[in-house]
């Protein structure tokens, strides 16, 4: 058995030998699953024969041919038998309290009488009410062991059938079979190869982003996982990056209109309801090895090498990639995801650091890393780690081979920021109505860490909308590096450790009479 896993779908291959006669034959492969695409089944393979026809055909089963849910339906009966066992040994432990008590009632009578007679002594009815009272206590203890059994026992049996419930619910009793009519020239053994596309199955991509001085390790999993209806064995599984479509066509343009605004007319009341389905029918919105010998000192000077990863085989295509793991992979069809490594890619990165004081003080670790191996990497979440600490985690993007992409690699706590509002003043102008609004800002970037540090700093002055509102005196400084039209503003800083640097930032904003400002902040 193959399986070769897309993102969404799977097309599984089966291969068998089948010994035939001479002449037409009819080979019937049974219990396929009921997700198994029609239009994908092909069959092939090897020997004096020609396929002359292939049927699809449902097959009928009074119970499930899965191995695992006759497993799990055995002992299910088995539990129920001994929660039906617990049930009677309580029925009768609880005959036998009711005996205990009733004697003991109808003897305290009878005693009673005879003391009041006294023709009993008074010993023997003590001994007789101590016996029946140890009798009751120990039907007591057992009927209270024998509820933690039935409970135990009880949770045994609800997990049984929340795990049957989930089996079934993905493999009905019913399955797929596929019928092969085959045109053998002479009797022979023929391999015989059947392969098909499910869907309910995939597999996504996870990633390990490690940064080690300036060197980012990144390790790339695939996550398959299916609930097709047949479980997958140790096999010959292959992850593709192709996304098998069941209508692949080039997309065309409809006509881009341009078109006079129209005024929208109120509904009257009373407006009628042919008024109301033509509302209707208007369209709606689209949505290494470790060291040996030497005694103990020799064990210590040696640097220990790390145990390394298997990865994976690749095969590249003319659109897509295949991966081969190195070790089988059996996958349930229980949707459960499993694990295996694709890629591990050693990556030179360029670090800094970015901060936005407006936002927050944080400034964040940021590499900018040119995918140099050959592989296209999916979409897919991130963990981040610095050396062994895991610090955070991220997105990555699709990501080609020699593309080069920034990726935030988490806080760094040793590079310190703080934005100070440090004037504020709001009047008239001396000539004229015209109000006046100043602001300045002071921005602090320490480096406290043991190496230099390239920070970049963003921050924005206001830009204006309205011809009544005019942003003036713009002062930046240091120079920035970068202001773009839209107010936003770079500084890039090279900063030795234990080494601050002070940005400062001012602007003026006049606002004519009658004009209400908006969007203000400090």
């Amino acid at each position: 058995m193959a399986v070769t896993v897309y993102p969404g779908q799977a097309r599984i291959t089966r291969r068998g030998t089948v010994s035939l006669a001479a002449g037409e034959n009819r080979v019937v492969i049974g219990g396929l699953p009921l997700t198994l695409r029609a239009d994908s089944v092909r069959a092939g393979g090897h020997g004096p024969a020609t396929v002359l026809g292939v049927d699809v055909l449902p097959e009928r089963n009074p119970r499930s041919p899965d191995v695992a849910v006759e497993e799990l339906e055995r002992r299910r009966d088995a539990v129920r038998d001994r929660v039906a066992e617990l049930n009677d040994e309580d029925t009768v432990l609880a005959g036998r309290a009711d005996l205990i008590t009733a004697l003991a009632r109808r003897s305290g009578a009878a005693f009673a009488r005879a003391l009041a007679a006294d023709s009993v002594e008074v010993s023997r009815v003590a001994a007789v009410s101590d016996g029946l009272a140890e009798q009751l206590a120990a039907v007591l203890a057992a009927r209270r062991q024998l509820t933690e059994r039935r409970r135990a026992t009880q949770q045994e049996l609800d997990e049984l059938e929340r795990r049957l419930a989930d089996r079934i619910a993905a493999q009905a009793p019913d399955r797929m079979a596929v019928a092969v009519s085959l045109d053998v020239a002479a009797a022979a053994d023929i391999e015989l190869e059947l392969s098909y596309l499910v869907d309910a199955a995939r597999w996504e991509s996870r990633y390990d982003v490690r940064l080690r001085g300036e060197t980012l390790t990144l390790t790339w999993f695939g996550l398959v996982s299916q609930h097709t209806g047949e479980d997958w064995p140790e096999c010959d599984l292959r992850l593709s990056t192709a996304r098998p479509a069941s209508a692949v066509t080039v997309p065309e343009l409809d006509p881009w209109y341009l078109d006079r605004e129209q005024p929208v007319v109120p509904l009257r009341a009373g407006f009628g309801m042919a008024a109301d389905m033509e509302m209707e029918r208007m369209p709606a919105p689209v949505p290494a090895q470790a060291p040996g010998g030497g005694g103990f000192r020799q064990l210590v000077a040696q640097a220990k090498a790390e145990v390394a990863t298997a990865t994976a085989s690749v095969e590249h295509g003319v659109a897509a990639a295949t991966y081969r793991p190195a070790r089988p992979v059996a996958v349930p069809a229980d949707g459960s995801a499993h694990r295996t490594t694709v890629l591990q890619a050693e990556l030179p990165a360029r670090l800094d650091h970015v901060t936005v004081p407006l936002r927050g003080p944080e400034a964040y670790l940021r590499a900018t890393v040119v995918n140099s191996s050959e592989h296209t990497l999916r979409p897919g979440p991130a963990a981040i780690f610095h050396e062994t600490e895991f610090v955070g985690s991220t997105a990555l993007e699709p990501w080609a081979p020699g593309e080069e992409v920034e990726l935030a690699l988490g806080v760094d706590d040793r590079v310190r920021v703080e934005r100070e509002l440090v004037r504020r003043t709001a009047g008239k102008a001396v000539l004229g109505n015209t109000r006046r609004h100043e602001a300045a800002y002071k921005i602090t970037i320490g480096n406290y860490g043991p190496r230099p540090a390239s920070v970049t700093v963003i921050d924005q002055v206001p830009v204006s909308r309205d011809d009544g509102i005019t942003v003036r005196d713009v002062q930046l400084t240091p120079k920035p590096a970068e202001q773009t039209e839209l107010g936003e503003v770079r500084w890039t800083l090279e900063l030795a450790p234990n080494k601050t640097a002070e940005l400062t930032m001012g602007f003026r904003v006049d606002v004519a009479k009658g004009v209400r400002l908006t969007g203000w902040r400090d």
